[in-house]
């Protein structure tokens, strides 16, 4: 198996073609073997004698054995601030600087007078005089090691680094047939000059899941619980993940049933279910299916009527017809539009300043990508409006940009029309190359590269000159308020536009923008900020990496790579965000196309295939390579037709799986088998239940308006009464670089809402509501009965509360001495005796008018089990069952009111968790 630059797709696809299954292992132990041809064995072999004379080598050998014995570990030597003053490069990517630390420093570890005494010797070697331990024995092998280096003079050629070329670890697979059984890996180091090398004890090992897999520093996976996982394999650059599998039934290879796969996607996901022993669930019932589709698709319930003509409906093609039906509403646009501003960051504390207009930023951001997504642009070229946005066409002068966009908002045009999206360069947190680095990195390629900001990343082949060099490519775009000077042209446009406004200088900031929204509407043209988009940067030298200026201070090259990827001359591009672009555009880029199909991917299945969804990183493999890549080649192949993802997962067999378990994928939330119940979006949570209550035509208008909808609120503010349901479901912050900003945990407060907020209730019984039509329904000339006997106690409660506090004020005058007043007090409350006595009368009639209407009601109440059916058809797009019939009737017809009986049940259909999760 290689591996090193190697990513992902590369990779997994070899693999693909090679991969050997053992359906189940006899031995103890399984030794993973590889060509021995040529092969140097590995340093254990070698320095076990006591008379190996070998001269280890710094960057092969004496490195990877202090990772090997922790010394460059987070909580070592390998720390930030290091330990005892002694500083390594976490994980050893630093050869150069690690040398120096070891050789030279205040304190030098080695003393080639003494060899014996060097404190890479001396220390680990004393249990007592060493914080970290005992680390290895004198006489070992790795003390061996370390001797026989510094004895040689501790020398490393740091101009002429080892070029490491790839690993190759045997086996490429892991299948156990219990727990406790072993397999011990090999790994081969290939350099590119053709040497071999055995370094499976200089490794560094990891496992993504120790409850199915753990494995040691000598490369022995043990197996645990049933399942899978990946044991991960490090050394120099390359990271390798190797899969490792424990069936779960006895249902494999031959033993394992026919189960249809009539989508490549099936094909798939069975092939691994099938090395897992795991059977998939039977197909969901249509209703399930629908009201999955629906919500997953569009984020809306499908209607009672819709239900009914769905199950009824005999066309076998009916639930592809379904998907491409709700691809073209707009509610499945605004949905994608949410999921696309959530990755980019559409943050309104973020946009400050952006235009002259006191129009919201972050509804123009949504806009434009909502018309985009509306359009069924390909997706690559929806990035390019992000990654390469610029603000004036080419050619077109600053006074041009001004008039053209003074004319957009005057006008009342869209920023939609506009060619990119210049906004998401606005933003408060995205003006430090180091920042856009990592917003770019997450938001297109779906990686974490902050680690690399500081050290090689422990989980991939990033180092800390790879980012560097990558964030270069983010150096030359500036959004500005007014041109630069040294643009003479387009700064003196500005000043001349200034000049025509008239504005007094001494006004700035809010007053000034305020000041500009007063000329545009008397038909001038005002100053717009703009996305600058400079050639390379002028401190980029031509020649060297190493070149300084005339002071003395290094300058960065004009040469660069993409992490770590292919070189590029930047003096070729007027604008050096191109190169990123082009290599994401690239049909095997490792990243581009993986990280969207496998975030959409996320949204029908609650977990991606690589999951987290922001961690394409190869220590943190696909939990099914082939499918991914078989998603991301297919979206790259249909020209990145997003809408081709859709399909293509909802259409697959194992989309449409019920979500009941059987015996053998009851644990089974990673490989597919079933569907597995999951919390709704934020977004989709709020608006479904404004909808199960809505009344019977706005409830069929969700699908196609979405002005008043939580899906097409445009950035991280909320509206009124919606705020506080969004953030207890978890709507995304965006506030960081990652997809953890948005949670789908339950949480007490969400149970507290949807129990006992009087929003929801009011959703419930307003007069637009469902039960509000049924009311009127039942009741044609109103609820006079209720209103007046409510209007007379409020009445009679504030008339008591004046004749008490007449009292009080009658003892006060009588104590004064005041007859005059007090006789006055004494009237008005012997009239409030007679008012008060009209009022009891009042009173009776009122709740007598009361009673004969609940009686009317009642009568009218002729078809209590409809109103039941569709109380769920509503709520759980399914009729109910004969049990939930009863009991819901039962109810309703032990309450005097049966529309508070409705309520009641409509309430309790809300609580459910059929309901608030998508099954």
């Amino acid at each position: 198996m290689n591996a090193t630059f190697v990513r992902p797709a590369s990779l997994m696809l070899a693999l693909a073609a090679l991969l050997v299954v053992t359906s189940s292992l006899s031995a103890e132990t399984v030794t993973g073997k590889s060509d021995s041809s040529q092969i140097q064995p590995n340093i254990i072999e070698r320095f076990t004698p006591e008379n190996a004379s070998e001269t280890p080598d710094f960057q092969k050998h004496v490195i990877p054995l202090m990772g090997r014995l922790g010394c460059n570990g987070r909580s070592c030597h390998g720390s930030f601030q290091g330990r005892g003053g002694f500083i390594l490069s976490l994980f050893g990517y630093d050869f150069k600087a690690d040398h120096k630390a070891i050789t030279e420093g205040e304190e030098p570890r080695v003393d080639l007078d003494s060899v014996d005494d060097s404190l890479i010797i001396s220390k680990p070697t004393d249990e007592l005089s060493h914080e970290g331990g005992e680390r290895y024995k004198l006489g070992s092998w790795e003390h061996r090691v370390l001797k026989n280096w510094i004895t040689a003079g501790a020398k490393f050629d740091g101009e002429n680094i080892a070029e490491f070329d790839h690993l190759d670890v045997s086996p490429d697979e892991i299948v156990f047939a219990r727990e406790g059984q072993k397999a011990t890996l090999q790994v081969i180091a290939v350099w590119a000059d053709g040497t071999r090398e055995d370094v499976t004890p200089l490794c560094r090992y990891t496992t993504n899941d120790d409850t199915k897999a753990d494995i040691d520093h000598d490369g022995i996976v043990t197996s645990g619980e049933a399942g899978d996982t990946h044991v991960v394999v490090a050394y120099d650059k390359a990271v390798v993940a190797i899969p490792v599998i424990r069936p779960v039934s006895k249902l494999i290879g031959k033993d394992y049933p026919n189960v249809p796969t009539p989508t490549q996607i099936d094909k798939l996901v069975v092939q691994k279910l099938r090395k897992l022993g795991i059977v998939p669930s039977e197909l969901s019932s249509d209703e399930q299916f629908l009201r999955r589709v629906s919500l997953d698709i569009a984020g809306t319930l499908p209607s009672p009527s819709e239900v009914l003509e769905f199950a009824a409906d005999k066309d076998p093609n009916k639930r592809a017809k379904k998907i491409d039906q709700l691809l073209e509403t707009p509610a499945y646009v605004a949905k994608m539009t949410t999921l696309l501003c959530d990755v980019t960051g559409n943050n309104d504390t973020q946009l400050v300043n952006v235009s002259p207009v006191r129009t919201g930023p972050s509804q123009e951001w949504y806009d434009w990508v909502y018309d985009r997504v509306d359009r069924n642009v390909p997706y690559d070229q929806i990035a390019a409006g992000f990654i390469l946005a610029r603000s004036r066409k080419e050619g077109e002068s600053y006074s041009k940009y001004c008039e053209e966009m003074s004319d957009l908002y005057r006008n009342g045009g869209s920023f939609a029309d506009r060619e990119s999206m210049t906004h998401y360069w606005a933003r408060r947190d995205f003006r430090q190359p180091e920042e856009r680095a990592i917003a770019l990195a997450y938001a297109f390629m779906g990686v974490r590269i902050q680690c690399a900001q500081c050290h090689k990343h422990p989980f991939d082949v990033w180092s800390k000159d790879d980012f560097d060099e990558f964030k270069s490519f983010f150096t030359g775009a500036r959004f500005a308020n007014q041109p630069p000077r040294n643009d003479g042209q387009a700064y003196d446009e500005y000043n001349e536009i200034l000049k025509k406004l008239d504005i007094d200088k001494s006004l700035k900031g809010n007053q000034a923008r305020r000041e500009y929204a007063n000329k545009l509407k008397d038909g001038k043209t005002v100053p717009f900020p703009e996305l600058v988009v400079a050639a390379v940067p002028s401190n980029m030298n031509k020649n060297s990496k190493n070149a300084k200026n005339k002071k003395g201070l290094p300058t960065r090259s004009r040469e660069a790579r993409v992490l770590g990827e292919k070189t590029v001359d930047l003096s070729d591009y007027d604008d050096i965000r191109e190169p990123v672009m082009e290599w994401l555009r690239e049909k095997d880029n490792p990243y581009f196309a993986r990280a969207l199909v496998n975030r959409i991917w996320a949204t029908y299945f609650s977990v991606g295939i690589v999951h987290p969804t922001d961690d394409l990183s190869l220590g943190n493999p696909p939990s099914n390579e082939p499918l991914l890549d078989y998603l991301a080649k297919g979206f790259v192949e249909h020209n990145y037709d997003i809408k081709w993802v859709h399909r293509e997962i909802a259409n697959s067999r194992t989309y449409q799986l019920s979500w009941k378990p059987n015996a053998t994928n009851r644990h089974d939330v990673r490989n597919f088998s079933r569907a597995v119940p999951r919390r709704l979006p934020a977004e989709v949570a709020y608006d479904i239940i404004q909808q199960a209550a809505a009344g019977d035509k706005s409830f069929d208008t969700y699908l196609t308006s979405i002005e008043d909808r939580a899906i097409s609120i445009p950035g991280t503010r909320a509206p009124g009464t919606a705020l506080y349901p969004l953030q207890i479901f978890g709507r995304s912050e965006r506030a960081s670089n990652c997809d953890c900003d948005r949670s789908e945990e339950a949480t007490l407060l969400q149970t507290v809402f949807l129990q006992n907020d009087s929003t929801l209730h009011n959703a419930i019984s307003n007069s637009k509501s469902w039960l509000g039509e049924v009311e009127r329904s039942m009741r044609p000339n109103g609820n006079g009965g209720n209103n007046q006997v409510a209007q007379i106690q409020a009445q009679i409660k504030r008339l008591y509360e004046q004749m008490g506090n007449g009292r009080t004020y009658l003892e006060k005058l009588e104590k004064k001495g005041d007859k005059k007043k007090a006789e006055e007090i004494r009237k008005k409350i012997a009239s409030g005796k007679k008012r008060l006595t009209t009022l009891r009368e009042q009173l009776e009639n009122a709740k007598a008018k009361q009673d004969k209407e609940k009686e009317l009601a009642a009568a009218s109440f002729d078809s209590p089990a409809e109103m039941v059916t569709q109380a769920y058809l509503r709520t759980l797009s399914r009729k109910p069952t004969d049990k939930e019939m009863t009991a819901s009737l039962e109810h309703i017809r032990g309450i005097e009111d049966p529309v508070e009986g409705l309520h009641d049940l409509v309430w309790a259909l809300l609580n459910t968790k059929e309901f608030i999760v998508n099954h």
